[in-house]
């Protein structure tokens, strides 16, 4: 299992009991303010505001922090103005990291995001210097112990699915951003327990780190992650097993 992928479950498990849930909310609630307002404040119309009110769900936001943030986002209400933002660097061991925010002063975010990359051997780059390593893909995330391979894989590709695979104790279902809703909720109908759903930057190869490079690393991508101004860290680290198990410090 390639370290990327193995650390996203990492992170996905903690966030389930994360005691930083005001942060977790006050990301989501950019998203949903940004989404609204690129695309309007119909979810049924606005696939990014799907998605991002899904995600705040999924955290358990009351309906009503939602309902404020698309208000806003639409103008319905006063709000700070958000703008997205992405950043691109390289990590130690020569890993790749993009990294996707929302923000009131880029200014302010460039910095800390810089900041983030040095203190951790990184460094941060050009726009297009690494993304290009990447797709953007939707990617759904099920519980493997809830049903059997075959026929997972077959109802997937049935939905519209690109690619499917077994993660650990997951399956990974691949879709084209475009199909995202469409696959998700052909397998919620089929009545699949998803565990996490995005449209994320996938690496189109992995770059193996070990040793000081890898705990510095992770260290570099928690800090990112922990910025208010961050939403998502995209990275292609592959980190064996042992070393992601033990805590970082």
């Amino acid at each position: 299992m390639a370290g990327h992928s193995k650390w996203k479950q990492i992170k996905r498990k903690k966030a389930v009991t994360d005691s930083r849930r005001s942060s977790v909310w006050t990301k989501c609630i950019r998203e949903i303010t940004v989404a609204a307002k690129a695309g309007g404040g119909d979810p049924g119309g606005n696939p990014r505001l799907r998605t991002a009110i899904d995600a705040a769900r999924a955290v358990n936001m009351p309906n009503d922090n939602i309902d404020r943030a698309i208000k806003k986002g639409t103008g319905e209400l006063e709000g700070a103005i958000y703008e997205d933002v992405s950043y691109e660097g390289y990590g130690p061991g020569g890993a790749a990291i993009y990294v996707e925010g929302t923000t009131d002063n880029a200014n302010r975010t460039v910095a800390e995001v810089r900041h983030a990359f040095a203190r951790n051997g990184g460094n941060l780059g050009a726009g297009n210097s690494v993304a290009w390593m990447f797709d953007r893909k939707g990617q759904i995330f099920l519980d493997a112990s809830k049903s059997a391979e075959d026929q997972t894989l077959e109802d997937a590709l049935e939905a519209g699915a690109e690619d499917f695979m077994k993660d650990g104790e997951q399956y990974l279902v691949t879709t084209a951003p475009n199909d995202f809703h469409l696959v998700k909720d052909a397998l919620i109908a089929r009545k699949y327990a998803i565990e996490s759903a995005e449209i994320a930057m996938v690496p189109k190869n992995t770059v193996k780190v070990e040793g000081e490079d890898a705990t510095k690393i992770l260290k570099l991508v928690e800090m990112l992650e922990e910025l208010d101004d961050v939403s998502k860290v995209f990275a292609n680290f592959d980190i064996d097993a042992a070393t992601l198990a033990v805590p970082q410090p």
